[in-house]
């Protein structure tokens, strides 16, 4: 049942997560007129996108770290702050009248890489610090499941109106006019959010129970040294491989879709925003239903097979609708499968996070650090490998390298075992 105050710490936290994805999507938006303006080409601008991910992806394990020693409120709280304060950073870098266009994407690769640090503790600080804190091991598939749907609803309502804003304020004061989100986030995270359940004013008694009543085997304080527990588990470095083969796939959109509906297949700026926030909203709808279905999977056939079954659907799903729209010479087909695959690769997202957290218990925060770190070394690799594929071969061959991610990431669900403790597999 929907009560409780840890319902509503969720809502911030899809919240937060909406705005998170408000602010690091938004910059994908205005590429293509931001390119054209500072006299940049693809390439560059590839640099730019994996100076993002690679932020991203080397302080998500740091950042794991960072929230276990100070904890959820604080980090988020924090980070938050710095969202608001790199987006008008971005958006004040000088144009081609003050400086050379090698200066200017020197500028916006630091300025990328920092913003993808102080994004790299979200996910692993709400989902295995708050989340696991906050609910019962048997809820986490629907938290985790609406967590995605935050950031997939951002990154939907990003498309159309950072599109409007261009229109009326140019790329930059679109950039401007989103930055004060991050520091509601920062205000109302910190407001209302406690790091533990018992310390929070509004709990009562019988939800307290509830949260506590089916904790992971390994309970109590994370120790030291847990980061070198979960750089040697099995499970998870076997989850973390086939995170980076999933969101190989998601950098493919997160990066590309608008790029591609522009340059690639003539849409006007307009139809490919509407276009790019139909592709989330669909996303959303997956990350939503694979957080319910999670939750039913694991109820019924265990944590294992709970989240074995349903990630290995959604990633052959997701590759099999990417091959088909990458062929296609249909530009309405090609559209429609390509949003239907990454509402397929959203399904997984849940049952991904649900498992890691299954394993490492008390060590949560820190194992997704881990799992996000390779989760999202693909928005550098694809950053810099996309633009080079179709160059080379075109687009359908960059696109559908996808597929073979996604295959690549299914098969590796068959060694997976999420019931397994962390630590259990060295023994």
């Amino acid at each position: 049942m929907v009560r409780g105050t840890r319902w509503i710490v969720l809502a911030i936290i899809v919240f937060a997560s909406f705005i998170a994805y408000v602010l690091r999507t938004n910059v994908s938006i205005v590429s293509e007129t931001m390119m054209h303006d500072l006299g940049m080409n693809e390439y560059q601008l590839g640099m730019i996108f994996s100076a993002f991910a690679a932020g991203y992806a080397i302080f998500q394990f740091p950042g794991g770290v960072f929230g276990d020693k100070f904890g959820p409120r604080f980090t988020i709280s924090a980070i938050a702050i710095a969202w608001a304060l790199l987006t008008v950073i971005t958006a004040l870098i000088p144009g081609t009248d003050v400086l050379s266009v090698g200066a200017i994407v020197a500028a916006l690769i630091v300025t990328r890489f920092m913003v993808g640090v102080v994004h790299a503790p979200f996910f692993p600080v709400t989902i295995g610090g708050t989340i696991a804190s906050w609910f019962p091991v048997r809820q986490w598939g629907l938290p985790n499941g609406l967590s995605s749907t935050g950031l997939t609803l951002g990154a939907a309502v990003t498309a159309p109106m950072v599109v409007w804003l261009m229109e009326d304020y140019g790329w930059r004061g679109a950039l401007l006019m989103t930055a004060p989100a991050g520091l509601v986030v920062a205000l109302v995270y910190y407001w209302y959010v406690r790091d533990d359940p018992k310390d929070h004013p509004r709990i009562s008694a019988a939800e307290l129970s509830l949260i506590k009543s089916d904790r992971p085997a390994a309970g109590g304080e994370p120790e030291k040294g847990a980061w070198k527990l979960a750089l040697k588990d099995r499970n998870v470095l076997l989850i973390t491989i086939s995170y980076f083969c999933m969101n190989y796939v998601f950098y493919l959109f997160f990066n590309w879709f608008f790029f591609y509906l522009v340059d690639v297949k003539g849409f006007a700026a307009a139809d490919a925003g509407m276009l790019t926030a139909a592709l989330w909203i669909l996303g959303a709808i997956g990350a939503t239903a694979g957080g319910i279905i999670c939750d039913v999977l694991v109820r019924r056939f265990g944590i294992r097979l709970g989240t074995r079954y349903l990630t290995m659907t959604g990633l052959i799903l997701s590759a099999i609708f990417l091959f088909i729209g990458a062929t296609s010479d249909n530009v309405v087909l090609t559209v429609v499968m390509l949003c239907i695959c990454f509402a397929c690769n959203q399904l997984t997202e849940a049952p991904i996070w649900v498992a890691t957290m299954a394993v490492s218990g008390r060590h949560a925060a820190v194992a997704t650090g881990v799992l996000n770190t390779g989760g999202n070394l693909p928005g550098f690799v694809g950053g810099m490998l996309v633009p080079v594929t179709a160059n080379l071969w075109g687009w359908p061959a960059a696109i559908v390298t996808g597929s073979v991610f996604a295959i690549i990431a299914a098969l590796l669900w068959v060694f997976i075992r999420a019931d397994e403790p962390m630590g259990a597999s060295q023994e």
